[in-house]
């Protein structure tokens, strides 16, 4: 981590990563990049669905290859640039056929790399192969949920996934969360972990930064009024008054609750519920 002297007081705790030792100082490749219009967490009515988004800097949308759909095709990692979109490093794949893809980069993996996208690849860090061909023990990013889907869980900088079984056709993967959840094993699933491992210690410093990324300010639910929120009222400081955390619409939150819906669909793929708040720390 890089860190700062002491020059203000936002600057005292401030962290960042150190990009130049980290990426390959590649421009980004403009045919894979396209506008993407801000939403400011508001739906098509202009209502607010989503609070705390808006504003931030300009950015544009670098179109991620969460398919793989070439397979049998080696490719090479041409290299490794930043995202403004996600926490992970992503990389500009350049396939043995001239096709060039970006891809979210796993730990280990620097420009000069190559990985393989097939059934009968090794299983080494950046390969992508069927979860039925994986080992018990072997850790997994960039995890479809059925075959054929893309990638869509395990995606955030720094978490992998874990093979823990094979059982009936279904592979049993520890997920980040600690949920055991039973994906078939003809679902695709890349090899390693996602890099950029140390992006959960950078410390922003200061109220700018979390604006530059579109954050915008949090207001505790006790320094409301009672219209305004569960949590609000009472004479200077006071406890919620509840037995358990709600949130702005009165539903439970806060560590230890759980807020799974009782008859989702996928309750019986899940083996072992995700373990919460000091649970999970023990």
């Amino acid at each position: 981590m890089k860190t700062y002297k002491p020059t203000t007081k936002s600057r005292r705790h401030m962290t960042t990563l150190p990009y130049r030792e980290l990426l390959s100082g590649d421009g980004p490749y403009k045919p894979l990049m396209r506008k993407k219009k801000r939403q400011a967490g508001r739906n098509g009515f202009g209502r607010v669905t989503t609070r705390h988004q808006g504003g931030g800097h300009k950015r544009r949308l670098r179109e991620i290859d969460f398919l793989y759909d070439k397979k049998d095709i080696p490719a090479l990692v041409e290299t490794v640039e930043y995202d403004p979109f996600r926490s992970a490093f992503i990389g500009l794949a350049l396939y043995a056929d001239g096709a060039r893809r970006y891809v979210v980069l796993p730990k280990g993996v620097k420009a000069g790399s190559t990985f393989l996208v097939s059934e009968k690849a090794g299983v080494t860090v950046g390969n992508r192969l069927p979860l039925g061909a994986i080992p018990v023990g072997t850790f997994v990013y960039n995890i479809e949920l059925s075959p054929g889907a893309g990638a869509q869980l395990v995606r955030g900088a720094g978490t992998f996934a874990e093979v823990v079984a094979h059982d009936a056709g279904y592979a049993q993967i520890k997920l980040p969360s600690t949920e055991v959840r039973k994906i078939s094993d003809l679902a695709w699933a890349s090899v390693g972990s996602v890099g950029n491992e140390e992006y959960n210690l950078v410390n922003l410093g200061k109220a700018g930064r979390s604006r530059w990324l579109g954050i915008r300010p949090t207001v505790r639910g006790t320094a409301m009024n009672p219209v305004d929120h569960p949590h609000g009222g009472g004479e200077g400081r006071q406890g919620r008054g509840l037995r358990r955390a709600k949130s702005l619409w009165g539903k439970p939150t806060g560590k230890g609750q759980k807020t799974r819906t009782p008859k989702k669909y996928s309750n019986p793929f899940i083996v072992s519920r995700r373990k919460v708040g000091k649970r999970k720390k023990g």
